[in-house]
C-alpha cells in the first residue's frame, strides 16, 4: 500500500478560514463568561476600555469597541444610569462628552474582568505561555499587513 503523505496548505483561504474557526470557538468561550456577569457584552466592552485605559471620548469608545453612533450612545446610557460610568464635557472642547468609571463601575468590572481573564484563559489552555506569546506576535503581524494591504487597495480606487 503506497501512503501519500499530506502536504499542509499554508494558502491564505486556509489560514483565513483556520482563524474564522479558532475565532468562533474563542467568541463563544467569551460570550458565555460575560453572560453571567448581570451585563451585555456591549457594556462589558466598554466597562473593559475604560477600567485598562482610562477615561475616553464617547466617540473614541464607539470606534475601539465596535459600536455605531446611536449604539454607543445607548450603552452609556445604560451604563450611567446603573451608576457605572459618569459623562463630563471636556475641558478643552465643550462639543467633547468624555465617559469614566465611577468607584462603583471600577469595582464591578474589575471583579467582572478577573473572571472573564479566568475563563478565557481556560479557554487557551490548550497553548503553553510561550505558544500564546507567538501566536499574539504573528496575528498582529498579519493583521496589520492585511491592513496595509486592504488601504493600499482601497486608495487606489
Amino acid at each position: 500500500m503506497i501512503k501519500l503523505s499530506r502536504v499542509a496548505d499554508t494558502s491564505g483561504t486556509h489560514l483565513w478560514l483556520v482563524l474564522m474557526k479558532a475565532h468562533r470557538s474563542l467568541a463563544r468561550h467569551a460570550s458565555r463568561s460575560v453572560e453571567g456577569l448581570e451585563m451585555c457584552f456591549s457594556d462589558f466592552a466598554v466597562l473593559e476600555l475604560l477600567l485598562h485605559h482610562g477615561a475616553q471620548p464617547v466617540s473614541t469608545i464607539g470606534r475601539r469597541v465596535d459600536l455605531t453612533t446611536g449604539s454607543i450612545t445607548t450603552a452609556v446610557d445604560r451604563l450611567e444610569a446603573r451608576g457605572l460610568v459618569v459623562r463630563t464635557l471636556d475641558a478643552s472642547d465643550r462639543r467633547v462628552r468624555t465617559v469614566s468609571l465611577t468607584k462603583k463601575g471600577k469595582e464591578k468590572i474589575a471583579a467582572a474582568f478577573a473572571q472573564h481573564k479566568r475563563a478565557m484563559d481556560k479557554a487557551c489552555s490548550g497553548l503553553t505561555e510561550s505558544e500564546r506569546a507567538t501566536l499574539t506576535t504573528l496575528v498582529k503581524k498579519l493583521g496589520k499587513s492585511a491592513e496595509e494591504v486592504w488601504r493600499a487597495t482601497h486608495e487606489e480606487s
